[in-house]
């Protein structure tokens, strides 16, 4: 079962809205759903809640640390507690994967992420639970830097705050250890939009659409 749920993003309001900060954005959404608030704990380097669901401990964490030093944070966290990184899930955003979908997995590569490079270090392991948060690509590799650290448009902001809203509807299932069930609901897409019909000749006006589909 998952007891310590970290976000990765950069510290600051310059980064605040950036792609590379989606992980940031889903433990607000935690946060939110928990009815829980995150301050600053200098012994773990980052914005901490602490509390119980059910009867269970559980942990939030936002380094403040900048993206490629928040291992500190979390292995300092984790040790406290003595949390085993099988029981941690770190949400981040990941260029692989197209905005508005998410992937639940264990253990793995850093591909190359500053962020998970370091909390491999820090934890020894990489044996530990991700939220992946689909930013989508810039197609070109020499602009990853600029395009993770740039806002994204406003159509993919809206499609990674759909995926981070389906991932936090898993939370029951991530504290219950049912890591299956969870990751089918977060790996569960949206639905594509319909295809408008064509309008058939009639002497009838066109119905109006409606503008929220």
């Amino acid at each position: 079962m998952i007891k310590l749920f970290v976000g990765l993003g950069n510290p600051g309001p310059a980064y605040e809205a950036t792609r590379h900060n989606a992980g940031f954005w889903w433990i607000d959404a935690l946060a939110r759903e928990l009815k829980t608030d995150l301050v600053m704990e200098r012994s773990y380097h980052g914005l901490v809640a602490r509390i119980s669901v059910a009867g269970q401990a559980l942990c939030l964490l936002k380094p403040q640390t900048f993206m490629n030093l928040c291992g500190k944070s979390v292995a300092s966290l984790a040790r406290f507690f003595k949390i085993e990184p099988a029981d941690i899930l770190v949400a981040h955003d990941e260029l692989d994967i197209a905005p508005g979908e998410a992937k639940l997995k264990l253990g793995g590569s850093h591909a190359g992420h500053n962020g998970l490079r370091d909390i491999h270090a820090q934890l020894g392991t990489d044996e530990y639970w991700r939220l992946r948060l689909g930013i989508g690509h810039p197609g070109v590799k020499s602009e990853v830097t600029e395009w993770v650290l740039k806002k994204p448009s406003l159509e993919h902001k809206i499609a990674i705050e759909q995926a981070v809203d389906r991932a936090i509807k898993a939370l029951p299932c991530l504290l219950a250890g049912d890591m299956q069930k969870a990751t089918m609901l977060v790996h569960t897409s949206k639905p594509p939009r319909p295809k408008p019909s064509r309008p058939e000749a009639t002497s009838l006006p066109q119905a109006i659409r409606n503008p929220v589909e």
